[in-house]
């Protein structure tokens, strides 16, 4: 069938979420259906924003409340992995439904995952493990999955301490898992040196991988947004967000403008252009051009990015949108694995972060 194709970025965002919420209903079958999983959270965060620039944010609040309260019952309780970081990420939500509606319940859950940075193992300098079944390992993704969520929750509930433990994470990360070379990080690290993957002498997984590298533009610049003015640790960040767009900017693929599966691998033959990984370089070009850390080069290199994501969009026969090209789930590994790994549509890590970046070049693509 002949679809209009939106013309503005929010169009793009909202068509995005509206295509998404005529398929699933938030309370039955988003998937995965019925879990408590940052997946959905993904998805609804960008949701969640797009609501929030609109100020439209009826009926997609509705949507995200719906997800929320088939979860967590009126006490707070709910079900959910208490030995990784990803079950944070879902978190975010919370906030602004106890806000909005008063309901004690939203912050009761808040306050069980907030409590999980209490009971999880730690490397011997501190670092989250990101779950327990990968043992003395930091992923980066961990770093969005369980950052954003505690300084939203210290801005919220006032516990301001977090912050500081949310900047040490990063600090660790970037200590052990950045190539200066690159300006790239590595998917994870393994400071017992035991994993197949890991380096012996530096502890390192051996590729850059997009998406691991996505959460980690993502999460600095949503810290820029959640530190306040005159916290010590904004400098540190907004130095590495600057120098971190410069190597995105580098590697972005010159036809079509999107990013690799490994980034810094673009002339390997088995080597594919990755959709959410592109989306999260997108959003974090477009936030640093925000935030004044970054120029006119990433100002290009954001809506290149951008339309090509476009460009690659397909329609199902109801007129609905498909974002293509995403990467499942993946865990770290040697390139073999992440080149080899399915890709699949409208998986919710590319769409949610297809919203967000839409979202964010809402101001890039008007002047």
């Amino acid at each position: 069938m002949t679809v209009s194709r939106p013309e503005t970025p929010i169009q793009w965002a909202r068509k995005a979420c509206d295509s998404l919420m005529d398929i699933y209903a938030a309370a039955g079958n988003l998937p995965p259906a019925h879990r408590w999983h940052y997946h959905q959270g993904v998805f609804l965060c960008g949701m969640e924003l797009l609501a929030q620039t609109v100020q439209d944010s009826g009926r997609y609040m509705e949507y995200i409340q719906q997800y929320v309260d088939n979860l967590v019952d009126d006490y707070g309780n709910f079900y959910f992995a208490r030995d990784e970081l990803d079950a944070m990420q879902a978190g975010q939500l919370l906030f602004r439904l106890h806000e909005q509606t008063g309901e004690p319940k939203y912050k009761a859950a808040a306050d069980k995952l907030r409590c999980l940075l209490l009971t999880l193992n730690r490397t011997s300098e501190g670092g989250f493990w990101h779950k327990d079944k990968y043992p003395n390992q930091m992923w980066l993704d961990g770093l969005y999955m369980a950052g954003v969520f505690s300084l939203k929750y210290a801005n919220a509930y006032g516990e301001t301490g977090l912050r500081e433990v949310v900047l040490f994470q990063e600090r660790l990360m970037r200590k052990h898992m950045k190539d200066e070379a690159t300006g790239l990080l590595y998917h994870a690290w393994d400071e017992s040196r035991q994993m197949p993957w890991a380096n012996p002498d530096t502890g390192c997984s051996p590729e850059f991988w997009s998406r691991a590298i996505g959460w980690y533009g993502l999460a600095l610049s949503q810290f820029l947004d959640l530190l306040p003015e005159d916290d010590p640790g904004r400098e540190e960040l907004a130095k590495e967000l600057q120098g971190f767009v410069q190597a995105l900017i580098r590697y972005q693929d010159g036809a079509s403008g999107l990013w690799y599966q490994v980034v810094n691998k673009g002339d390997q033959k088995d080597n594919w252009l990755e959709a959410s990984g592109s989306c999260l370089f997108v959003y974090t070009l477009a936030k640093a051009v925000q935030f004044g850390l970054a120029g006119e080069e990433a100002v290009i290199a954001a809506r290149r990015g951008f339309e090509g994501l476009t460009e690659i969009v397909e329609w199902d026969e109801q007129g609905r949108l498909l974002l293509p090209d995403i990467c499942i789930g993946t865990s770290a590994g040697d390139y073999e694995n992440y080149v080899t790994r399915p890709k699949v549509k409208n998986d919710l890590h590319g769409v949610g972060a297809f919203v967000m970046a839409c979202v964010e070049m809402r101001s890039l693509m008007t002047t």
